[in-house]
């Protein structure tokens, strides 16, 4: 069994219960409210900001060139689909530049972000790679879920297609290699906090979904 595979196996029934979300079952059959869609993209617009920082973040401490290189590249990428978001998706459903000013990261988002960056920018690399993994295999394995049952004429394809793409299986596949191979070289004790990192993410993830499900806010205070 490889590093990733133990990850996977680590937090199975949380990695189903991802799928089996009521969010990501109502976006598969195309039954997901419209405003619950706009919450989430502007949410992921958000998300994608601080996560292409976290990954920039990491690149720069990268053991040789190589592994800077993918890892900017990725957060290069982060930033093309977060404009995506705002050029293309918000304006196809419904969303318009005062609203998205307008609305501020949720606690969920906010609260993901700063776990993501904080490992960047303070954890060993291979456990802040560990901590970044999350968002590209489990939106994988999601998307792919969710393009298999789309039909044709869903009404969030053109977002759905986004995470079913050959470029972004293979940017997946290029993080799988590299949390392997950093997996493989580390010691007991930071292969444990690897695994608590991937875990720790994996839980934003559901948070997300669920937080965009909730259309959570901020509560004031009393």
């Amino acid at each position: 069994m490889t590093f990733t595979q133990d990850l996977w196996q680590a937090t199975g029934d949380l990695q189903q219960k991802i799928l089996d979300m009521p969010f990501n079952r109502a976006l598969a059959d195309g039954s997901l409210p419209v405003e619950v869609f706009q919450g989430y993209i502007v949410q992921d617009a958000h998300y994608l900001e601080g996560f292409a920082r976290a990954l920039a973040l990491s690149a720069s401490r990268g053991p040789e060139p190589e592994t800077i290189a993918q890892l900017a590249g990725s957060a290069s990428g982060a930033i093309f689909v977060e404009r995506q978001l705002h050029g293309e998706y918000m304006a196809l459903y419904g969303i318009s530049p005062e609203t998205f000013a307008a609305t501020p990261p949720s606690r969920s988002c906010d609260h993901y972000v700063g776990s993501l960056i904080r490992h960047a920018a303070v954890s060993p690399f291979a456990v802040a790679v560990c901590a970044l993994l999350p968002c590209f295999w489990i939106y994988k394995v999601v998307g792919d879920h969710i393009h298999a049952e789309a039909a044709a004429d869903h009404p969030y394809r053109a977002w759905i297609d986004t995470y079913a793409g050959e470029e972004f299986g293979e940017a997946v596949q290029k993080m799988l290699d590299l949390t392997d191979r950093l997996g493989a070289a580390a010691d007991a004790p930071t292969r444990a906090a690897m695994h608590r990192a991937f875990a720790q993410s994996s839980w934003h993830e559901w948070m997300f979904w669920q937080s965009a499900h909730d259309r959570e806010g901020w509560p004031a205070p009393a």
